[in-house]
């Protein structure tokens, strides 16, 4: 289960934390004709020995870089503005998929763990990437559905502001249920009503309230069903 937790924390760095907006383009732009495709599949795999943390396992790191690319430049040819909400989430079952198959093919080979670090401290690290860009990212993908025009806003607002709000009140609630302050997310999603909403009303657009209450409820849900997964695996 370790070996799992460190393979899909590997995932989610490279993935989502690693890979910024302007290197996703220059990969869509220019296909497989683009080197930041093939960079972004060694840092997989570099990622992926980095956490197995043992040389004679660099077979399995091959394997995440060469899988990688080939999942990858499949769904760069395949994605369309209508399928690109389902090519994303066939992408990443795809990734993890492979990571599962390497897990149980590692597990039968007495890897000794050189990281001294607890199962729980894993599964915290994990929770925490997993509820920082990777959610934020779904949820970007969900949301293109009901894309706003600057005219649906009517609002100025900082850039980038509201996703690191979005990443930042995910990892409190996160902590605040592994911690059993349940009345502290309560109060979290009262302030942010007070003043998010404040702001909606100046705008008077029933589009983007809708909008910004249905990302606010799915962020905070999902952020409380994580601390619940994870306070469920540390009984």
């Amino acid at each position: 289960m370790l070996l799992l937790i460190k393979l899909l924390i590997a995932h989610f760095l490279g993935d989502f934390i690693l890979q910024t907006n302007s290197f996703t383009k220059k990969k869509e732009k220019h296909q497989l004709k683009s080197p930041h495709l093939y960079i972004h599949a060694i840092i997989h795999g570099l990622l992926a020995l980095l956490f197995l943390n043992e040389i004679e396992l660099w077979w399995a790191a091959l394997i995440i870089t060469i899988t990688h690319l080939i999942i990858d430049a499949g769904k760069l040819k395949l994605t369309t503005k209508k399928n690109s909400r389902s090519l994303f989430l066939i992408d990443q079952l795809l990734h993890i998929l492979v990571i599962i198959g390497l897990y149980l093919l590692i597990e039968q080979v007495d890897l000794i763990n050189t990281f001294q670090l607890s199962e729980h401290t894993w599964l915290f690290i994990l929770c925490s990437i997993f509820l920082t860009s990777p959610v934020g990212i779904m949820l970007k993908v969900f949301f293109t559905r009901w894309k706003l025009d600057e005219k649906d806003t009517g609002i100025d607002s900082l850039k980038n502001a509201g996703k690191w709000i979005g990443m930042i009140e995910r990892l409190l609630v996160f902590i605040f249920i592994i911690s059993g302050n349940f009345s502290a997310v309560g109060f979290l999603l009262t302030a942010k009503s007070v003043f998010r909403f404040g702001d909606l009303s100046k705008a008077k657009n029933m589009k983007l309230t809708e909008y910004v209450l249905i990302g606010t409820l799915l962020s905070f849900g999902i952020a409380i069903l994580v601390g619940l997964l994870f306070n469920s695996l540390m009984i």
